[in-house]
């Protein structure tokens, strides 16, 4: 009795990776966290704990939800690339009817939640996220069109004004500020993904710049879009949005990330390209908490 326990549990704690691996945890992780610093971002105090509660995990349930859908989508392309071919899917672990019925009620519940306990600006701007990133983006654009990331870019952005929206139920200025840093911070961060990966991605026929264009196009555009993160990341500041702290964090880390561009655009190198890419993730969490510790440390230092 005690063995097919064992048995059951193993095989329910598998299943229960599998699933979970499908919502793609890191993305997701930094989707939440955004989200939540678009709530706190809205208000002067701190967020309801209920409200917070709902928010997090309605978004983290569509965000896991329209990954699976990704990953339903591009289960065959995934079983060619290393990146990928260790998902659930390529490597049989989980069906495609299993799929997608988990990602069918996942992002039902997320929904639902943001409805009930949120309001139903929140889900609905969560709805058109999950429908430009799982249907817009990965179905149509990806395929189509070596800019996909630029225009797809817009649901990764999203998450900001979701937040925004869940406390204040309006969308505003600010958070449109803080989807356009976003919106800036996906080019170079995911061509910097796709130089080093450019091969799988040509095996696959996947128009990615750098298998379009070539490694030096995309080393242009990739310095071109990082200026202008840099200047829309000035934006929070000069807007008044946020005060010393917050301009002090973003010379530091903006400075950093064009050091890493302005090498790899000098001298190109894979490790240093994995370099970008990784820093470029440091980035995006650094800067959202600096918009976060100075919406709370400036109005104490004033005092």
């Amino acid at each position: 009795m005690s063995t097919t326990t064992s048995h059951a549990t193993q095989s329910l704690s598998v299943s229960f990776k599998n699933f979970f691996a499908l919502c793609k945890p890191r993305v997701t992780s930094l989707i939440v966290f955004t989200a939540l610093i678009g709530m706190f971002m809205g208000t002067p105090n701190m967020v309801p704990l209920p409200l917070l509660i709902a928010t997090t995990l309605g978004v983290a349930f569509a965000s896991g939800a329209a990954a699976a859908f990704n990953c339903l989508i591009e289960h065959k392309i995934d079983a060619v690339m290393a990146r990928t071919r260790g998902r659930p899917l390529p490597t049989g672990q989980l069906s495609v009817n299993q799929t997608a019925i988990f990602a069918t009620i996942l992002g039902i519940a997320g929904l639902a939640i943001l409805y009930i306990w949120v309001n139903p600006l929140t889900m609905w701007l969560t709805l058109a996220t999950f429908v430009g990133y799982a249907v817009i983006y990965t179905v149509f654009l990806k395929p189509a069109t070596p800019m996909n990331i630029v225009i797809g870019g817009a649901s990764g952005a999203m998450p900001p004004i979701l937040g925004w929206a869940a406390i204040n139920n309006v969308v505003s200025p600010e958070s449109l500020i803080m989807f356009l840093i976003i919106f800036a911070w996906t080019p170079p961060h995911f061509w910097a993904l796709a130089l080093y990966r450019r091969e799988e991605y040509a095996k696959v026929g996947m128009p990615m710049l750098p298998v379009t264009h070539g490694e030096a196009f995309t080393l242009l555009h990739i310095l071109l879009y990082t200026v202008i993160l840099v200047a829309v990341s000035l934006m929070p500041y000069g807007l008044g949005m946020s005060g010393i702290i917050y301009l002090a964090s973003s010379f530091i880390l903006n400075g950093i990330f064009l050091g890493y561009v302005i090498k790899l655009y000098r001298k190109y190198s894979d490790d240093l390209a994995k370099r970008t890419f990784t820093y470029s993730i440091v980035y995006l969490t650094l800067i959202f908490a600096a918009l976060l510790v100075d919406h709370y440390c400036m109005p104490l230092l004033r005092n």
